[in-house]
């Protein structure tokens, strides 16, 4: 410290808070805090905030949010306005308590300080005398408490108060708030006053206003719709370090749309938003990367766990997938099953659903059998069908709750409703008699409700009992047509059942060609008995083509699944 410096310390407080400003202005910030300090020591109120402005911006001495909220409570207890204001944004952001002690304050001055719990009870008697000595900041502060604080402090009108007054005391804060909280009354006539208040806030920089005035302009409201405006306000946004905005302007660049499509740098304003903690962000790079057109699993993966590690549950899913599937990662299923639980315990119900299927298949840990079982009982019992369908399934299966075929049925009834699924399953517990008395009439009934809803074992089902009578008429025909729909969906049964038709004539056309190519479809589908079928039409030139090798291949791998009669029949080959 200068000789100057120090007689002025000496001298008098004021004298070296005189001087202390002088160096500050002109960029001499440790000087300026020595001096500053003996001047706040003394008492001078604006000195002590002058101080605590400099531990909390780390202006000429170490930063310490502790000590600059220690010397802000001295500055706003002496009625410092602009203090109290400070305080109590500290205190709404959990960077400041007023249960701190000095002494403890002062401890912290070497340790990392730490973001805590938002102490809105010292923050609201802090604001409450900023704002009524006309701080705008204070008052924006105190309409906020009233909009976000705990249930007590909440008041609309008090809030939207604040918020007027502390617009217009030029604050762009205030004017944000006021924005907002007009917004929220939902009144078109409020329009102009929300654009005006937008506009306030975005003219004097901040970020939120300035999405907020581009997403007036993107989709018209309360101005006239200008893309290339709300283009411009985004970029800029965005540049001032927004991640909303960058996700917003990076998915217009590769989605097009609202600008000329740019996917590069799309992307790169993605990553941006992304990296700055953007889970959506995250997740959408992750997709990019799987559905794209530059595939890259270990890339998706990364990112997916980016988005998941801030709590994305789409992206927990995914992510799980790709550790179940072994892309991009090495497989792991218990890796997999920890993301879908994480996802499903966050109220996922894709992940839910993900994780009660492995759950049925045996995986996944003791744990998530009754989590799965709760899940599927709370929402079913709130009228989720397709929970009720799962929770059927956990009683068939003893997933998280004992077996109990009475309740599956009762469950897959109510599930019936809507779930051609659980109509497929309560047809057959109707046709089997497992938790309900038999009933073919009714089983058939309900396998035609999901027939009609395009499922394929379903139409099969029906198929075999129309073509046998059960539960009502035989009705060969109607049975051919659905066992056709169901093999030209893929069913494997119903593709031998239409080659057994052909062959008998029975609803069809008598059609050994017909039979045969059926035949070859459900035996490639590993049908064991169409194997058998396949093997003697080949063997003998049934339907006109005769190829004993091939006859033998089937005929052996119809005699591999247990099939009796083609192991009978490769011995007469033999022996012939």
């Amino acid at each position: 410290m200068a000789i100057f410096d120090r007689l002025a310390s000496i001298a008098s407080p004021a004298v070296a808070f005189r001087r202390a400003i002088k160096l500050a202005d002109n960029g001499r910030a440790a000087e300026a805090f020595a001096l500053m300090s003996v001047a706040a020591r003394a008492g001078i109120v604006e000195a002590e905030y002058r101080v605590a402005r400099s531990y909390l911006e780390g202006t000429g001495v170490p930063a310490s949010r502790s000590e600059g909220a220690r010397w802000l409570k001295r500055a706003a207890e002496h009625g410092n306005v602009e203090a109290q204001s400070l305080l109590a944004a500290l205190y709404v952001s959990g960077l400041a308590s007023a249960e701190d002690e000095p002494g403890v304050q002062s401890q912290r001055l070497f340790q990392r300080d730490s973001t805590g719990e938002p102490d809105f009870a010292a923050a609201l008697a802090v604001a409450e005398k900023a704002a009524a000595a006309g701080s705008a900041a204070g008052q924006a502060i105190l309409g906020y408490i009233h909009t976000s604080g705990p249930e007590q402090m909440r008041d609309a009108d008090a809030a939207l108060h604040w918020y007027e007054k502390s617009a217009a005391g030029g604050s762009a804060e205030g004017a944000l708030g006021l924005a907002l909280s007009l917004a929220r009354l939902g009144d078109p006539a409020k329009r102009g006053m929300i654009v005006g208040a937008v506009r306030q806030a975005a003219a004097a920089g901040l970020p939120t206003a300035i999405y907020l005035l581009a997403v007036l302009n993107e989709q018209g409201i309360g101005v006239e719709r200008n893309l290339p405006e709300a283009t411009r306000l985004y970029q800029e946004a965005a540049e001032g370090g927004l991640t909303a905005a960058q996700f917003r302007l990076g998915l217009a660049l590769i989605e097009g749309g609202l600008v000329e499509p740019d996917p590069d740098a799309g992307e790169a304003w993605m990553r941006r938003a992304a990296l700055a903690g953007n889970g959506e962000a995250a997740y959408l790079l992750g997709e990019r990367y799987v559905q794209g057109g530059r595939q890259d699993f270990v890339e998706a993966a990364a990112w997916y766990r980016k988005a998941a590690g801030a709590g994305h549950q789409a992206a927990s899913r995914a992510l799980a997938s790709l550790y179940l599937t072994g892309n991009g990662v090495a497989q792991d299923s218990e890796e997999g099953a920890r993301w879908l639980r994480a996802a499903a315990e966050s109220g996922n119900l894709e992940a839910r659903t993900d994780l009660a299927n492995l759950v049925l298949e045996g995986a996944g840990e003791p744990v998530d059998r009754a989590s799965v079982a709760r899940w599927f009982s709370a929402a079913a019992s709130a009228g989720d069908l397709v929970a009720a369908f799962n929770l059927g399934l956990c009683f068939a299966n003893g997933v998280g709750v004992s077996q109990d075929e009475t309740q599956a049925a009762q469950w897959l009834r109510r599930a019936a409703e809507g779930v051609p699924e659980a109509q497929y399953m309560y047809a057959r517990a109707l046709q089997d008699g497992r938790g309900v008395a038999p009933d073919p009439k009714q089983a058939r009934l309900w396998y035609k409700r999901a027939a009609q809803a395009g499922f394929p074992d379903a139409q099969a089902a029906l198929g075999e009992m129309l073509l046998n009578g059960r539960g009502g008429s035989a009705e060969p025909a109607v049975a051919a047509r659905l066992f056709e729909r169901a093999a030209l969906a893929g069913h494997v049964g119903a593709m031998f059942a239409l080659g057994a038709l052909y062959e008998s004539g029975q609803g069809l056309s008598f059609d050994h060609k017909a039979a045969q190519k059926w035949f070859v479809a459900a035996a490639e589908g590993g049908h064991g008995h169409a194997q058998l079928m396949l093997g003697r039409y080949l063997s003998k030139g049934t339907a006109g083509e005769r190829d004993p090798a091939a006859a033998r291949t089937w005929l052996e791998r119809a005699a591999a699944q247990g099939v009796n009669e083609a192991a009978d029949e490769l011995a007469e080959i033999d022996l012939a």
